[in-house]
């Protein structure tokens, strides 16, 4: 896969004229997401690499022109990373910023973007409202959504008969879309929705809010969080004897690293959704080795949805012949997405790039034969199955 990139990128450049229109003479790409709080290890530090290896298997020019990938922590927090994203564009000569965990966040800098007519390509923020209501004509949706959660997670355990459910829900954009999406999911499934209790994010404390899930008697808790808060809730929910009095977690929002953090004996037998995983192919797993030897860990969708995310836009800029915005943004729309993420994606009007996700459930213990092996893919789920259709999304560019 390495090699293929690298010999479209020696293609690409070979065909297009040595003077290109770009600004400032470079590409600058800007990385922005936690990596110090509960998602620092769903994206964080391993992002930024994943953004690197990009450009290093691009080539690390676009036309003659050197790619700088920067990075920043936002903590969080959607006032911090407005500040540092109009830095970024202002004074630092940033063309684009990607990543974005946190659904706040992706909002916040996705609207000044537009603003600024700059390009972002969430691949760590879940909202369907990115592609929604306040979808942009520079703002680019990767990796995942809520609704693709939905249909994976959701639908597998409606099939298995858990037909009523409960939410425990982070209490900000991300937890009410997932929340919202899976519940409207469930119940076309002909299934019901008993109540949901809201939690802040990055809560160490989760009680009061599983014997509200407890005594709800829902068949399947709904875990409407991510990052460090699902894997505390998992724990903290063992110790209430909740699935061993018949109830069913749901982790709705749940990925490898995850799965790693808290470990195979309190993971094991949980469904999720993901849009890769590392060992799926020979081509995953050449990615995902190589990945592990910079990092130490194996990339989940939002690593490797990075990675794509950033190939994808040095390849627009070369077929734009420019970094132009509204260029850059056509060829992002025009371009299909063959890569080691996905293979023959494709980005809609609304800017959600529709490729296929797959339902996994993790292995026993006894299962596993190779590290970081974790999962077993259950089922393919077509991008156009998962993924919310354009036209219904809400979104005003959709004609």
């Amino acid at each position: 896969m390495r090699h293929f990139l690298l010999t479209t990128a020696a293609v690409g450049l070979a065909a297009t004229p040595a003077l290109a229109d770009l600004s400032d003479g470079k590409v600058k790409i800007g990385i922005l997401n936690d990596q110090s709080g509960v998602y620092a290890d769903f994206g964080g530090k391993y992002s930024y690499e994943a953004a690197k290896m990009a450009v290093e298997d691009f080539g690390g020019k676009v036309f003659d022109a050197p790619i700088e990938v920067v990075t920043a922590d936002h903590q969080n927090k959607a006032d911090i990373a407005s500040n540092i994203a109009r830095q970024w564009y202002d004074t630092d000569q940033v063309d684009s910023i990607m990543e974005l965990t946190s659904s706040s966040v992706g909002l916040a800098v996705q609207a000044l973007s537009k603003e600024k007519k700059k390009i972002t390509i969430n691949t760590g923020a879940a909202t369907t409202e990115l592609t929604g209501a306040q979808c942009s004509p520079y703002g680019f949706h990767w990796a995942y959504d809520t609704h693709a959660l939905a249909v994976g997670t959701g639908g597998a355990l409606v099939k298995e008969g858990g037909d009523s459910w409960f939410f425990l829900t982070a209490d900000y954009a991300f937890g009410y879309s997932l929340e919202e999406n899976t519940s409207n999911f469930v119940k076309s499934q002909g299934g019901s929705v008993t109540g949901a209790v809201r939690h802040p994010l990055a809560s160490t404390d989760f009680s009061s809010f599983l014997l509200q899930a407890q005594s709800s008697g829902a068949k399947v808790i709904g875990l409407a969080n991510a990052g460090m808060d699902t894997q505390n809730t998992i724990k903290q929910a063992a110790e209430f004897g909740i699935t061993q009095g018949g109830q069913k977690l749901a982790a709705l929002l749940f990925t490898l690293a995850e799965v790693h953090g808290l470990g195979l004996e309190a993971a094991q037998g949980l469904n999720l959704t993901e849009s890769f995983y590392w060992n799926r192919t020979p081509e995953t797993a050449e990615f995902g080795k190589r990945f592990k030897e910079r990092t130490g860990a194996m990339p989940n969708m939002v690593h490797a949805g990075t990675y794509s995310a950033v190939t994808q836009y040095l390849k627009a800029i070369q077929a734009a012949g420019s970094d132009d915005p509204d260029a850059v943004s056509a060829k992002l729309h025009e371009l299909p997405v063959n890569d080691v993420f996905a293979q023959n994606g494709k980005v809609a009007a609304n800017g959600r790039m529709i490729s296929d996700v797959y339902l996994m459930e993790v292995k026993k213990p006894s299962e596993v034969t190779e590290d970081w092996d974790y999962y077993k893919v259950l089922a393919t789920i077509p991008g156009d199955q998962a993924y919310i259709d354009p036209a219904k999304s809400g979104c005003p560019l959709v004609k």
